[in-house]
């Protein structure tokens, strides 16, 4: 940020590049108005100026800076020809928050700032439109009372809709001068009484009231809620600016209009102009949905030369920022206003197809491309939509203003949503007239968003996108009473509570829940990607368990699997018996037995991994957790023991009783059910199971662990019971001898968990050479193989270098390598301190979210450079969790290594993310 001791900058003079001083909005305008296009006159207040305030409010603005805004002002009066506070030309003001980064909706606004008695007549006389001044008036008052002075939109509401109830005005256009008079009136009224003060009338009074209050919203609760939800850190955007331009008005009547509008279309990519408008209307009119505006392509049947001015006015900001924009315009009798630009926020798909298009047009180039996308955006285009297979009929269409599909409990309340969505982990559709910047925690919370008033460009809409939420806005035919918790479309009612379905892609709302399916991967994603990995040092692999698992990779790009988790596989429902009897098994012969058993079903796994991912690796961690978690809890077990000797008890009885049957005369109908009854309930096969159990039982007594993570797993299971990784090392080595005799090009790795030490891995090294050589004389042909380890134990970063000499590659596991570190049990630290840690500062970060570069991080360096002095050529990854997570991937491109490992849906971010980190590099 630039050093300075100026505050206040006109549009003339402020350094269009400088958006930490000036805010992106301020930045924007100032770059605007140099390079010639129609921006209304003002002046920039920075955002240095807001921290210097922040830090005492209570001593209001500065002296020196207020002299610097009156001086501006005289400047902007000479610009215009009015006069600030003059009865007869008076120059009327908005003034807008704008930080660094772009937070819409976030932070406050003040319209028609200039306003009071005097001033208003002397509007009147200039404009000769009664009508038009109260309709400004009664804007400026409600604006600047709920902004400046504390008091509730919902006061002002009330009492405009009452007046709108006695005119019988079914819209705010609908009322004559004298009824808005009275509205201003009242609003004046409403600030009396809720300050004790009559409403300012000083225009300069007016203005630092307003400065304050834009300063003070960067510390509101919705602005620190979207911080925290986006991560934006003060080294991203601290403070916001403040920007004072001279109003244009887009209610002077028919040849007048206000909009909001994309240089392309921000839900698909499409590259025409996309947005909506209204005439006669103010601009926060649009974006706040209070009526519902018209598309941006009616504009050239309504004014056809403002159309070709807007579509002149688009390309000039695209060719001049090199992005899609985001712009407001106001049409003032006539005359088209640039009020303001921005990067448009769009969803992933836009992105991408923005992306692509920006290239082939000679607009960017690819690097640029790919930059412009935040890897984590692309989890967007892995949404669900509806099944199109499911008949179901939507009961309102509104616009389709955010793409994607989402079920959920219906709620009518910011608050009711996050208490549901957040804390109770439901999904909820936040239901709602219009949304405003208020509601914006229950946006974090909800799986999707319905209003039945607003447009594409409305509040909802434009949060919703950039969130990557399905939004249906604008559903006029819905009812919203948010009072009585529930909303009627015609005859059909639904209340809170119950599960509607939205559709933001078509605008459809249904009743109940919808089946969806997976998006597909769009050309232009494929194509961008393609240039990811042309850039990309890293390779991206996944971790999959199943052949199902392996396809969805391949389609996602994955190059191999880097972890292939073996306990998954001995979880099916076929094989867990079988698991169990090889676990409670009393001999070595009883054990070799059930793992005879298990061979062919793990050969069949691995096989099938092998012929979907060649001709690519595949690794696979031979069996980590402790056994005991294939065997049912000694409490349900104790239960189900007595439960067998209750049913053993009644076994019994029902023979006596069916012995007696001949004693009591009964009648032979009844002896042949107590017979029947008797057969169904075989004693002997109930013992058998009770004996079944009791074993069961006595080794989860035996295999019990204070605390089983650090106990017995992982290669020290290995060691202890070394016929269960043999079992495994064969099926691995069988199955790849099987698909290389079919001609099938595979690439086995085995991986060691849990390991500290050289001599574990040497142990487990040797029985997988005399297995190897076993299989190679069967098949004829020795299999090519890597074996390696996981370094997840802190003792392993240290003793690197003796590893690597057992080993032909390193996987760390970060996620228990981040419990080791830090001593943390993930489950009890995310449920209870961490959040308090991270809130604190004491923590930037979830660690087993984001890695910890400070200290797992530096294991891991250490470990790098130590393996790599033994073997130059050692290969290493990462299979952790944290080889999906954009900032992590930078890392362990900076650390050195070759591949990073992630969940099948988590590719395409690491494509990405992996190609961030190797430009960054260059850069």
């Amino acid at each position: 940020m630039a050093t300075t001791t100026q505050s206040v900058f006109a549009f003339e003079d402020g350094d269009g590049k400088d958006k930490q001083l000036l805010g992106g909005k301020g930045a924007n305008l100032c770059e605007m108005t140099q390079i010639g296009l129609n921006v209304p006159p003002g002046f920039v207040i920075a955002t240095t100026a807001c921290l210097d305030y922040l830090a005492a409010p209570e001593q209001g603005l500065p002296a020196a800076l207020m002299e610097e805004v009156r001086a501006q002002m005289r400047a902007v009066e000479e610009k215009t020809g009015k006069g600030f506070g003059d009865p007869d030309n008076p120059l009327l003001v908005s003034v807008r928050s704008g930080s660094a980064m772009s937070m819409p909706g976030m932070m406050d606004t003040i319209l028609n700032l200039g306003l009071n008695a005097a001033t208003l007549q002397g509007e009147i006389r200039a404009t000769g439109d009664a009508r038009f001044g109260y309709d400004a008036y009664r804007r400026f008052i409600q604006l600047f009372g709920k902004v400046a002075l504390g008091i509730d939109d919902a006061v002002f509401d009330t009492a405009f809709e009452a007046i709108k109830r006695a005119a019988h005005a079914r819209q705010d256009v609908d009322l004559s001068a004298r009824e808005l008079e009275q509205v201003c009136e009242r609003f004046l009224a409403l600030v009396r009484e809720h300050t004790g003060q009559p409403f300012p009338e000083d225009p300069y009074q007016q203005l630092e009231l307003a400065i304050q209050a834009v300063f003070n919203s960067w510390q509101g609760k919705r602005a620190v809620d979207y911080r925290r939800q986006f991560h934006i850190t003060p080294e991203m955007a601290n403070g916001t600016a403040v920007n004072v331009v001279t109003m244009v008005f887009g209610n002077r009547g028919e040849d007048s209009a206000t909009g909001v509008a994309f240089t392309r279309n921000p839900g698909t990519g499409e590259n025409r102009l996309y947005g909506e408008y209204l005439v006669n209307a103010q601009g926060e009119d649009v974006v706040a949905g209070i009526r519902t505006p018209k598309p941006i392509d009616r504009l050239a049947d309504e004014m056809p030369e403002m159309a070709t001015a807007l579509a002149e006015l688009r390309d000039k900001l695209e060719r001049h920022y090199r992005e899609v924009q985001d712009f407001e315009f106001t049409i003032e009798r006539g005359q088209l206003y640039c009020l303001q630009t921005r990067n448009g926020k769009m969803n992933a798909t836009a992105m991408v197809r923005t992306s692509v298009e920006m290239v082939e047009e000679g607009l960017i180039e690819r690097e640029r491309a790919l930059l412009r996308i935040a890897p984590d955006l692309l989890e967007q285009m892995l949404f669900p939509r509806l099944d199109p297979g499911v008949v179901a009929e939507s009961v309102a269409q509104g616009l389709p203003a955010s793409p994607g599909a989402a079920s959920g409990i219906a709620v009518f309340d910011a608050d009711r949503a996050e208490q549901l969505g957040r804390e109770q982990g439901l999904k909820v559709i936040l239901v709602r007239e219009e949304t405003k910047p208020e509601d914006i925690h229950g946006f974090f919370a909800a799986a999707g968003i319905l209003t039945s008033r607003g447009g594409k460009t409305s509040h909802a809409a434009v949060v919703a996108r950039g969130m990557g939420k399905p939004c249906v806005a604008g559903a006029e035919g819905i009812s919203v009473d948010v009072e009585r918790r529930e909303a009627r479309v015609g005859l059909t009612r639904f209340r809170e509570g119950e599960i509607i379905t939205i559709d933001g892609t078509s605008g459809k709302v249904y009743i109940g829940a919808i089946a969806t399916v997976e998006p597909e991967f769009t050309a232009e994603l494929g194509t961008l990607l393609g240039w990811a990995d042309a850039h990309a040092r890293l390779r991206v692999l996944a971790n999959a368990d199943t052949p199902d698992d392996a396809r969805r990779a391949r389609r996602y790009g994955a190059v191999g699997i880097g972890l292939a988790r073996t306990e998954r596989m001995f979880n099916d429902v076929e094989r867990l018996p079988i698991v169990i009897e090889m676990i409670v098994a009393e001999t070595p012969e009883q054990r070799q037995d059930a793992l005879d058993r298990l061979l062919p079903l793990q050969r069949a796994d691995f096989q099938s991994l092998f012929e979907v991912m060649s001709p690519n690796p595949v690794t696979i961690r031979l069996l980590d957790p402790p056994i005991h978690e294939f065997l049912p809890d000694a409490q349900v077990l104790e239960r189900e023991i007595a439960d067998l000797r209750a049913l053993e008890c009644g076994a019994r009885g029902l023979g006596v009783l069916a012995g007696a049957m001949g004693l009591l005369h009964a009648e032979d109908t009844l002896r042949h059910e107590v017979d029947r009854a008797r057969r169904l309930v075989e004693p002997a096969l109930v013992e058998e199971a009770i004996a079944k159990k009791e074993a069961m039982l006595r080794k989860v007594r035996l295999l019990y662990e204070t605390n089983p993570m650090l106990g017995h797993r992982g290669v020290r299971l290995g060691i202890t019971f070394p016929e269960i990784y043999q079992m495994q090392v064969r099926a691995i080595l069988e199955a790849a001898a099987e698909c290389a005799k079919a001609g099938i090009e595979v690439h086995p790795q085995i991986k060691v968990p849990q390991v500290c030490t050289a001599q574990e891995l040497r142990m487990v090294r040797a029985s997988v050479e005399t297995i190897h050589a076993e299989v190679a004389e069967r098949y004829g042909a020795p299999v090519a193989f890597r074996f390696g380890t996981m370094i997840e134990v802190v003792r392993a970063c240290m003793r690197a270098e003796s590893l690597a000499e057992e080993a032909d590659f390193f996987s760390f596991g970060t996620n228990d390598l981040t419990q080791a570190t830090f001593s943390f049990s993930r489950e009890d630290a995310e449920n209870k301190f961490l959040p308090l840690y991270n809130q604190s500062g004491i923590l930037q970060d979830n660690p087993f979210d984001v890695l910890d570069r400070k200290g797992v991080g530096k294991l891991m360096e250490l470990a790098v450079e130590w393996g790599r002095r033994v073997k130059p050529n050692l290969h290493v990854g990462i299979c952790g969790e944290h080889g999906g997570h954009p900032d992590s991937i930078a890392f362990c491109h900076q650390a050195g290594l070759d591949y990073v490992s992630c969940s099948g849906p988590r590719v395409p971010v690491a494509r990405l993310a992996a190609a961030h980190a190797a430009l960054a590099g260059r850069q």
